[in-house]
């Protein structure tokens, strides 16, 4: 767990007691400072009765206070939380800007950013796992794994890796990253800022807040990421500034199985610059690259029956996230993606996936986006309207044959039918283990 002299004798209010509020409770606790906090949730609150003030910050009197630490998931542009800390006087942060204020006091470290709307989460796992291939001590957070603040420390030499989300951004002030990566921006989030140009302004704080001699990488494909980059080019010292495309590793990517696809490729190649910068050779991250297994749920290869794949893509939460995993997988020399596609939509239409339809075998619609994308779909290709995971996965193993690939790849929301992304992932592991067993079995009673 992080301490830090830092903290000692101020004051804070903490508003969300989940995962990461409660390791920044912990963390300022411990550090000596005098701790406010809420959650609309009794359980929490309770097993924090008598170490902290239990109070709503919204309503409290904030004045005096170091700052207001929030979940990146309370939405500043329409929660009362913002008003009261502006009227207060008092800053609003997250859990990576206390992390930021404790380097000083850190055995000496570097620090990884990596943003981005898409792959951020693939990336980060990606670089820390080549940081741990070549030796060098290391640990992931900030939108990914356990919190930042909840770790043990790195010895001196370590390098934390964090994926870093818009919201987490905003509530970020003053965190210089050694290396600080942006590998795409579409649309998205759009609930939370005053426009799209409020989102790509966002993913732009990250290099503003960087020191001229550190590094920044930057994906190649949209103009907005084309558009900082170029803004970074003026601000960095020569050299600093990297572009990765990934052209000089496609001879490589047929080697790296968890890796597949022109959107891993721009993954790989993001992260390769990273560790390049912070001194990994090619010679080690060339040769751990084929044993990365990447992360649950994004485009996870949960199991191969029959000659048929079956592909875990449920990260894919919009069109622009589905529109890779559909690329990564061609005609070979016939359409061979079964695709589950439907959930709680963020849209009316799958433009992103449109340049793809061409690799679809077939399309099973699932969730209340069922119906909509059923007719969307019809005219370029075979659909089945589904409705349920489990009746979807039945008829593509019905239709698939050896060399297809049968993928759950939403491009929606997971909320109309599932707790989450990853409860959705599950259920699909669950029910593909289940009916590729069953079917097996009933091979083995027939011959």
């Amino acid at each position: 767990m992080l301490v830090s002299p830092v903290f000692a004798g101020k004051r804070y209010a903490v508003l969300g007691l989940a995962r990461s509020g409660l390791a920044v409770v912990e963390t300022l606790l411990v550090s000596g400072a005098h701790v406010m906090a809420w959650d609309n949730r009794e359980e929490p609150r309770a097993a924090l009765a008598d170490r902290v003030e239990l109070n709503d910050p919204t309503s409290a009197d904030l004045t005096g206070y170091d700052g207001v630490v929030v979940s990146p998931g309370i939405p500043l542009n329409r929660h009362p939380i913002a008003e009261a800390a502006a009227q207060a006087g008092v800053p609003v942060i997250g859990d990576i800007e206390l992390f930021a204020q404790a380097r000083a006091d850190l055995p000496p470290h570097k620090v990884v950013g990596i943003t981005g709307t898409n792959g951020k989460s693939t990336t980060t796992a990606l670089v820390h796992y080549l940081l741990e291939s070549a030796g060098v001590p290391t640990l992931m957070g900030g939108n990914i794994g356990l919190p930042i603040l909840g770790q043990e420390l790195l010895p001196a030499g370590g390098v934390y890796v964090l994926e870093l989300s818009s919201y987490q951004i905003d509530l970020t002030q003053s965190l210089d990253c050694d290396v600080a990566a942006l590998l795409n921006i579409t649309p998205d989030h759009l609930d939370r800022y005053d426009g799209f140009a409020g989102y790509v302004a966002s993913k732009a704080r990250l290099f503003a807040l960087q020191g001229p001699d550190h590094h920044a990488v930057f994906g190649i494909g949209d103009d907005d990421t084309a558009a900082i980059a170029g803004m970074q080019v003026t601000r960095h010292e020569p050299g600093r500034v990297h572009f990765a495309d990934g052209r000089d590793l496609a001879s490589l990517q047929q080697d790296w199985h968890s890796l597949q696809g022109p959107h891993n490729l721009q993954n790989a190649a993001v992260a390769v610059a990273i560790v390049e910068a912070l001194g990994i050779t090619r010679e080690q991250w060339q040769a751990a690259m084929p044993e990365f297994h990447g992360l649950p749920h994004r485009m996870e290869r949960v199991a191969e029956a029959g000659g048929v794949l079956f592909i875990n893509d449920s990260k894919a939460t919009n069109p622009a996230s589905t529109a890779p995993a559909l690329a990564a997988f061609p005609p070979a020399p016939n359409p061979r993606i079964h695709w589950i596609v439907g959930g709680l939509p963020k849209g009316d239409d799958l433009d992103e996936c449109r340049p793809f339809y061409g690799n679809v075998a077939a399309a099973y619609t699932i969730g209340d986006a069922g119906p909509l994308f059923a007719d969307l779909l019809a005219p370029h290709m075979a659909v089945v309207r589904s409705e349920m995971m489990a009746e979807a996965i039945r008829e593509a193993i019905a239709r698939a044959v050896p060399g297809d690939v049968i993928m759950l790849s939403p491009a929606c929301a997971s909320f109309d039918q599932f707790r989450d992304y990853e409860a959705r992932g599950d259920v699909f592991r669950q029910i593909v283990t289940a009916l590729t067993e069953e079917d097996a079995e009933n091979a083995g009673g027939e011959s």
